[in-house]
């Protein structure tokens, strides 16, 4: 009995030893395999910070240079070429750009902005003198600009319609010309007021005034190839001037008309701006124009316009309530054989922005005829835009006529306006 005590006992310790054994072992290795694992996360950090920062350029410490054994003469001469070309070379390595936006915005870089602006239009009545189809795509304008270097930009619009497409405008502004001055080269839409500088898109209504299409080429507007100079003039303080001279080749419509190379169209305009308090600013135009028009070469058409624009924007709320007050004259001086037809034209609009979606306004139309001033048609329009956002439009216009022959015209007309694309802002 004392015997199988014994052993017994003997197993027992036995068997504590092993698990002792065991579990020591077992610390041994969870140890070891938390320092591999520390290890390797040192290794992780290492090659994370050396591929965010590339290793600078080695350079030699004064106290190193000192250390460094003298160099017999004639050696040191030797390796003197050397060295200058090897500092030439570092000098002259160029220094890698950051690329911001990924690869994709590194493929673009060198295309220009490029947008798309579709005008849809429809009409409901009847108008004796202006035919319109009840639906239409009116015009998608695709627009091409960009930055060309640091002294000059470029800008192209071409005009998809129903009868074809067309350059609207394209053109080159160079932008660092000495003494303050700004050249443009291209087809481009003349300074001559206020509406004919704006594309359709811009315009606050669906159609262009009467006394644009009697007396200014209508929707095309004086448009064509030339060039145009402009300068901002000295002036009293608050009060921004600049004057604007253009030379054209002298062809828009029937109001202008080059027979011969000679046969020029001069346009003048003079802008001044300023701001009456923090939220009101007005702005007065005076402009001219000069050319040939289509009965001959020795016939000729003057232009004279002024225009006036009162803005209200207050700074804090500008885009939920605004209003701006616009009148332009234009007065027509045209030669024709056996008379000379004197014809004057106006209109004046106003548009306020009831909230940030919706914008009320109206504008009364009076002009006579370029080519027979003793006839005047007039007419009113009230509008009503909605903006589901800046980019896009939906618009109704009531348009009223009355023809200087005793007939009348009463549309009801509709406008879907929508951007697509980076598209640069228009004039202010």
């Amino acid at each position: 009995m004392r015997r199988l005590v014994l052993l017994c006992c003997s197993l027992l310790l036995g068997s504590g030893v092993l698990l002792g054994q065991e579990s020591a072992a077992t610390e041994e290795r969870l140890k070891a395999l938390e320092d591999r694992i520390a290890a390797l996360e040192t290794e992780i950090k290492t090659l994370r910070t050396n591929q965010a920062t590339p290793p600078p350029a080695s350079e030699v410490t004064p106290a190193a240079a000192s250390q460094k054994p003298a160099l017999p003469e004639a050696t040191s001469a030797a390796l003197q070429p050397a060295a200058q070309a090897a500092t030439v070379a570092t000098s002259t390595t160029p220094t890698a750009l950051p690329v911001y936006g990924g690869a994709s915005a590194a493929a673009k870089i060198l295309n220009p902005d490029i947008s798309v602006i579709g005008d849809f239009l429809g009409a409901v009545g009847r108008d004796p003198n202006r035919s319109m189809t009840t639906l239409e795509m009116h015009e998608s304008e695709v627009g091409f600009q960009a930055i060309i270097d640091p002294y000059a930009r470029g800008d192209f619009f071409f005009s998809f319609g129903q009868e074809g497409v067309e350059l609207e405008e394209g053109y080159l502004t160079f932008t660092s010309l000495p003494g303050g001055f700004v050249a443009k080269a291209g087809k481009l839409r003349s300074a001559f007021g206020v509406v004919n500088t704006l594309h359709n898109h811009a315009l606050p209504w669906a159609d262009r005034p009467l006394v644009t299409e009697s007396l200014v080429n209508g929707e095309e507007g004086i448009n064509d190839a030339g060039l145009s100079v402009s300068r901002i003039l000295p002036a009293p303080k608050d009060i921004f001037l600049e004057a604007t001279a253009q030379v054209f080749r002298g062809d828009s419509g029937s109001v202008f008309h080059a027979t011969r190379r000679g046969d020029v169209l001069t346009v003048g305009h003079l802008r001044g701006y300023r701001d009456l308090t923090e939220s009101t600013n007005l702005d007065l135009g005076f402009s001219w124009a000069r050319g040939h028009n289509d009965v001959g070469t020795g016939f000729r058409t003057q232009l004279f316009g002024a225009d006036t624009t009162l803005r209200w924007k207050p700074l804090r709320r500008a885009i939920y309530h605004n209003f701006l007050l616009r009148n332009e004259f234009v007065w027509s001086r045209r030669e024709q054989l056996g008379s000379l037809e004197r014809a004057f034209g106006f209109y004046s609009a106003a548009d306020y922005r009831l909230t940030r979606r919706w914008t009320v306004g109206g504008r009364y139309d009076r002009s006579g005829r370029a080519e027979m001033a003793s006839l005047t048609d007039s007419g009113f329009s009230p509008v009503i835009t909605y903006w589901p956002s800046e980019f896009s439009q939906i618009r109704g216009q009531y348009r009223f006529t009355r023809y200087a022959d005793g007939r009348s015209g009463n549309d009801l007309l509709f406008q879907f306006l929508f951007v697509l694309g980076a598209h640069g802002a228009h004039p202010f």
